[in-house]
């Protein structure tokens, strides 16, 4: 196949089972060959059930895609860093801003860049495009400098009713064609984006009127006759169907997380109740996570009006409680509340309400555009980053036959979708809204909505029965290191399972804690306010079980423990694996257990996520965000990070992805002394440039003679007179801190999930008057793999793990190394490609299967 015809890229975050697991030794400054890639409760049993329906790999929200890939010959693999030589890229943000943007803006500089193409700001959006002038300028690599953890858009966003009308459109095609622009990359919501499908659609005619009225030549008409457009959806409100998440939404949530967490503390002090309103007029998704990351009493989102009588079970539940111990209440309203028959639910309204009915001192807090400042979150950074990419990618891939696509996030996977087609889904939510169709308006949103709407429903609505009879006793435990969002998810596994009828216990200090009984019964208010504490409330250890399966197994007959959820990092794994060895000589081991994936170093087999790795990740973008600060105010200044994490370079990748690093050293890529030569040589030329400053991270156990200390030293040698150099050892400030928002949410939806699947497992091995659980998928780790929740047997992921090294043998985000590389300006060759075709979208209407 001739080369023209290849689709070139170099970046898909596609994770596929062929992934590389450790890369062999290179030269310096090779990239690695692994590729780079971010109401009235209904019937409980109806709710529990649902929790077994998982999310679809292949789905986003409710439109089916389809991922092919694509592997380059060794002859393509150099073209890349030509694919845009002749071409010229303009980026430009519109509509609301949305922290993350400026990832992307960024990314989309420096790829255009090494690809060889011109790339420009179009400052102020569209308005600047119809403008012209010095608003549309050429960007240069340092011009997007300390821009990764700037909120807002650095180049402007203003909305234009210039460029609604024909006028203003075919003045914004003269200013694009009079600089040979004809790939435009257009960051905002679904009304930016449709206006861009606008633009590209009429861009024939445009350029024949410009002719006509000479105001561009033939020549210029020639080269400039059609025009690609690539779309990235900037928006809080996360209210775009077609992708998971949207730039800026991981960011708000933690705004809001923020003051959610300094309001309660205040409440508690004068037990007080407090309205809470977050953003949202079409779309309740800030107002549903947040109502879960808090353990809200109630939520009010436009898409699942609640009951006529909503005012009594709410006055009952706030009422319920109170009586059960708690010194507050939160509710959260989006803004775009409403009730079934479409009138607004308003925050003052339900102060009212509470005050009237129940006299409850009661505030409201209305928390408005500060959701929309501030940093971005390190997901949102690396999110921006890796669409921008892509976007590079398809907009220089364009034909005059694509259409518009957007750019969109499927688990881990980027996506090309019709632009078209996913704004006339979300605007299909909204149709179904206004017309009453509530449950069609939910199915649209996708299914994560909708199973974050099932656990919510399940935590805040539904009783947990008065009598135990007939249940089953499920013990909870912490194992391993600390890492934030344990409490969180012990609380949704407490709470579930007592909602289920069942006694539940919790076993302080691990395995050591079960070995001496330190076991006691946990009721719903044992857990309360535990979603948003650090740490592990129970107390947690490395010890394993092996030793003292005498006392263990004495403990679980005394206690009469039939399922087991451990919640932990690599030591509640191999602790699972030892429990399922030690079945063969204790039967009282026979019983069925769960492990939820909980260490800051995301090392666990079976999943691609693990609770507490996004609050870590956060902490070290937080901290290399002020040493970048630092290091700008002193000039030529290096610092070397090292960052936790074992053997496992998770943290170190991501957080210098997130961070803008020079380098980041990991284990899983071997490095030499040569490579370390490399990185000193590249920091000497960037002094020589108007970014005075370099960042390296370096995993704890990323190779044994390297150290910290030895890096530090060679820089400081190797670097005399051109820079200087810096070291810290973060250590374990990593495992502290409240979670973050993504921590609480998705271990609480993990806690849901292993008491769901444990409460049937328990049935299925009730046998002769006992539990007997001895099959292979009675011990699993519940895991998200691509945007699934799945449970793997342990004994299967052995054949998975690098037991030496603590580590999965394979691991999805080595693929996005090479991009951290590309960004700051490494001249590194690709091998290898994941391809992503343009895909076409299925409405999944009420009733209907996918296609």
């Amino acid at each position: 196949m001739h080369k023209d015809e290849f689709h070139l890229k170099f970046f898909m975050c596609v994770v596929q089972s062929r992934q590389l697991v450790r890369t062999p030794q290179r030269t310096a400054g090779e990239a690695s060959t692994s590729s780079m890639l971010i109401p009235k409760p209904p019937p409980k049993t109806d709710i529990l059930k649902s929790l077994d329906t998982m999310d679809d790999p292949d789905t986003v929200g409710s439109i089916p895609v389809f991922k092919t890939e694509w592997i380059m010959t060794h002859e393509e693999h150099h073209a890349a860093k030509t694919l845009g030589i002749g071409k010229a890229i303009a980026v430009l943000t519109s509509g609301g801003d949305a922290q993350g943007m400026n990832a992307a803006v960024r990314a989309v500089v420096r790829v255009g860049i090494f690809t060889g193409a011109r790339v420009f700001f179009v400052h102020e959006g569209y308005q600047g495009l119809v403008d012209g002038g010095d608003h549309i300028k050429e960007a240069t690599w340092e011009s997007v400098s300390m821009m990764l953890q700037l909120g807002g858009t650095v180049i402007g966003s203003a909305r234009c009713k210039d460029f609604r009308e024909r006028e203003g459109r075919l003045r914004a095609a003269y200013n694009l064609v009079k600089r040979g622009i004809t790939n435009l990359c257009v960051i905002g919501g679904d009304g930016s984006l449709t206006g861009a499908d606008t633009f590209r659609s009429e861009w024939s005619d445009l350029l024949s009127d410009l002719q006509k009225a000479g105001k561009i030549t033939d020549e210029e008409a020639t080269k400039s006759s059609y025009l690609n457009i690539v779309g990235l959806v900037g928006s809080i409100d996360n209210d775009f169907c077609g992708t998971d998440m949207t730039i800026g939404t991981d960011s708000a949530l933690h705004r809001i997380m923020e003051i959610v967490d300094a309001i309660t503390t205040t409440a508690q002090s004068h037990q007080r109740t407090f309205v809470l309103e977050v953003m949202g007029r079409h779309c309740g998704y800030l107002a549903l996570v947040t109502s879960l990351s808090c353990g809200a009493d109630w939520v009010f989102i436009p898409e699942c009006p609640p009951d006529d009588d909503w005012e009594e079970h709410l006055c009952r539940r706030l009422s319920e409680t109170r009586t059960r111990g708690s010194r507050l209440n939160i509710i959260i309203v989006a803004e775009g509340a409403i009730d079934k028959n479409g009138k607004p639910i308003t925050s003052e309204d339900i102060k009212n309400l509470v005050v009237k009915r129940l006299g409850y001192d009661t505030r409201v807090t209305v928390l408005g555009h500060v959701q929309r400042g501030g940093t971005p979150s390190a997901f949102d950074r690396i999110l921006g980053s890796r669409m921008g990419v892509e976007a590079v990618m398809a907009l220089l891939e364009g034909t005059p036959d694509t259409p518009a696509c957007v750019v969109s996030l499927s688990g881990n996977q980027a996506v090309r979708l019709p632009l078209m087609e996913c704004v006339q889904v979300t605007k299909d939510v909204t149709k179904a809204m206004d017309e009453k169709k509530f449950d069609e308006a939910l199915k649209l949103r996708g299914r994560s909505f909708m199973n974050n709407w099932e656990v919510y429903k399940l935590l805040a609505h539904v009783r947990p029965p008065v009598s135990k009879s007939g249940s089953h006793t499920v013990a909870v435990m912490n194992v391993g290191a600390p890492a934030a969002g344990m409490n969180a998810a012990v609380r949704s596994t407490v709470r579930i399972g007592l909602i289920q009828g069942n006694r539940v216990l919790v076993v302080h200090d691990g395995f050591e804690g079960l070995a001496k009984g330190q076991i006691e019964e946990a009721g719903w208010s044992y857990v309360g306010g535990w979603t948003g504490q650090g740490g592990s409330k129970l107390g947690t250890k490395r010890t394993l079980p092996k030793k003292s399966f005498e006392q263990i197994s004495a403990n679980i007959t005394k206690f009469n423990i039939q399922g087991l959820v451990i919640i932990g990092g690599f030591e509640a794994y191999t602790g699972g694996l030892e429990l399922m060895e030690g079945r063969k000589q204790f039967d009282e081991l026979c019983i069925p257990f769960v492990v939820i994936p909980a260490t800051v170093s995301n090392n666990v087999p079976g999943s691609d996520f693990s609770v507490g790795a996004d609050t870590a990740l956060n902490t070290i973008c937080t901290t290399c965000d002020r040493i970048k600060q630092s290091a700008a105010g002193t000039k030529r200044r290096v610092f070397i990070i090292e960052t936790m994490g074992g053997y496992c370079g998770y943290l170190a990748t991501m957080a210098g992805l997130a961070a803008g690093a020079d380098a980041a050293y990991i284990f899983e890529e071997p490095f030499t002394i040569r490579d370390l030569q490399a990185n000193v040589e590249h920091l000497v030329q960037k002094m020589k440039t108007t970014v005075k400053r370099g960042l390296v991270l370096r995993n704890e156990k990323c190779n044994e003679n390297y150290t910290t200390d030895f890096i530090f030293n060679l820089y400081s040698e190797e670097g005399k007179g051109i820079f200087d150099s810096r070291k810290n050892v973060l250590g374990h400030m990593q495992q502290g801190g409240s979670p973050t928002p993504f921590d609480r949410n998705f271990a609480t939806k993990m806690g849901a999930k292993a008491m769901n699947w444990m409460s049937g497992k328990i049935k299925e091995s009730y046998r002769n008057g006992r539990i007997f659980a001895n099959t292979p998928d009675s011990g699993c780790v519940l895991g998200m793999r691509k945007r699934a929740l799945v449970f793997q047997p342990v004994a299967e992921l052995k054949d998975q793990t690098d037991f030496e090294h603590r580590i999965p043998k394979e691991q999805w985000w080595l693929k996005l190394r090479p991009i951290l590389k590309i960004l700051a300006k490494y001249e590194i060759d690709l091998d290898t490609s994941d391809h992503a075709h343009l895909e076409h979208i299925t409405r999944k209407r009420s009733g209907e299967a996918a296609v």
